[in-house]
């Protein structure tokens, strides 16, 4: 019995005696308990996308108020989150029924401030109607849907 433990502590002792590299335990004995011991730590590192949220899109609506006769513009603000700095732009284009534009016009729209930075803020995104023909809808109609303003955006690099 002595001689066989002489043996383990022989061989754990060679075993133990080689040159110690990274990543490698080297105990004169190893923990009373069979208890987990520390060998490496190995990083973990991923990419980062850009990602961009517009809060509360349904409640999103531009309601044009006449400013004189022919002239009609109107503003809605617009929440939005993000992790990176942003350019921020707008399209418009009128809407037809029949093959026919339903309010003709000079349609135009802007976004104030252009540029967001990570984590967002609020913008203003704004609609105008310069020459509106009016002859083309019923008078006292309400909510006419004359446009769509399209934002987009791209990531903007320092």
């Amino acid at each position: 019995m002595v001689m066989k433990k002489l043996m383990v502590a022989v061989v754990t002792a060679l075993a133990l005696g080689v040159s110690v590299q990274a990543g490698e335990i080297k105990y004169h004995e190893w923990p009373t308990a069979p208890i987990p011991q520390e060998v490496t730590t190995i990083p973990v590192t991923m990419d980062v996308g850009y990602w961009v949220r517009i809060k509360d899109q349904g409640s999103l609506k531009i309601n044009l108020s006449q400013d004189s006769i022919h002239a009609y513009s109107g503003c809605t603000s617009m929440t939005v989150e993000t992790n990176s700095s942003l350019t921020f732009s707008v399209t418009i284009s009128k809407v037809a029924k029949d093959g026919n534009t339903v309010v003709p016009g000079d349609y135009s729209a802007s976004v104030s401030p252009a540029n967001l930075d990570a984590p967002g803020g609020t913008l203003s995104v704004c609609a105008k109607l310069q020459n509106a023909d009016l002859s083309k809808v019923p008078g006292g109609s309400k909510g006419v849907h004359v446009a769509n303003v399209t934002v987009k955006v791209v990531p903007r690099f320092f």
